[in-house]
């Protein structure tokens, strides 16, 4: 018998309802149900991010993770493919969403195929999933598939964005069926760095009282004796 496939949704919709959540469940809503047409069970983890606000300053400090972090991490880890979804303000997906994702580990999603998926008030921050979010998803080395999913307020009776939508649960579902993301993960888990933030905490060990750092940080050098 066939495994099941594991879908996570991450929404960083903060209200509830959301549009957010409503354009990710719509895409979840269809994967499953491209799943069942072609003989295969979706199983789906919903990850609220909202639910991780009180969480979300240690984690960002010092890398420690309470329990509702690590159920997402665990979720994350399991996931044969992922729907991640974001509201946009000021021209970027929002600061929770950002947040949450930069502090993973760098290579916990390496290989697993991803759909993108914003919302706004205005077409005009249109261009975020594909100018910012994808370049964020390209750095964690997922499989971004190459539809992306963006509704603004008129777009909600526009015929178009199911179309946008059925394309994109498709292409998910033909990358969650490949095994990749599983394969890489048995294959060659091992050989990556699994370092945490873009300095991989590295800015522990820079010296801040040196010449050249405090020129650089506006401060005068040291005095010579």
């Amino acid at each position: 018998m066939t495994a099941p496939l594991s879908l996570v949704v991450v929404n960083a919709g903060v209200s509830d309802p959301s549009s957010t959540k409503l354009l990710a469940d719509r895409a979840a809503s269809r994967v499953r149900a491209l799943g069942q047409a072609r003989g295969r069970e979706i199983t789906t983890t919903v990850i609220d991010l909202r639910e991780l606000l009180p969480e979300l300053p240690a984690a960002l400090a010092s890398q420690h993770f309470g329990e509702g972090f690590k159920r997402a991490i665990a979720a994350l880890v399991d996931a044969d493919g992922i729907i991640a979804a974001a509201p946009v303000y000021k021209a970027g997906a929002s600061g929770l969403f950002t947040s949450f994702f930069q502090v993973l580990d760098n290579d916990l999603l390496i290989g697993k195929p991803v759909v993108l998926a914003a919302t706004a008030g205005t077409a005009r921050h249109a261009l975020v999933v594909d100018e910012e979010m994808r370049s964020l998803f390209a750095y964690l080395r997922t499989l971004t598939v190459p539809t992306s999913l963006f509704a603004a307020t008129e777009d909600w009776q526009d015929k178009a964005l199911t179309g946008r939508i059925d394309r994109a649960a498709l292409e998910l579902m033909l990358l969650m069926e490949s095994g990749f993301a599983k394969a890489v993960r048995d294959e060659s888990w091992q050989s990556y760095q699994h370092e945490y933030g873009s300095a991989g905490g590295t800015e522990l060990g820079i010296d801040l009282e040196s010449d050249l750092m405090r020129l650089a940080t506006g401060r005068s050098s040291k005095p010579k004796p």
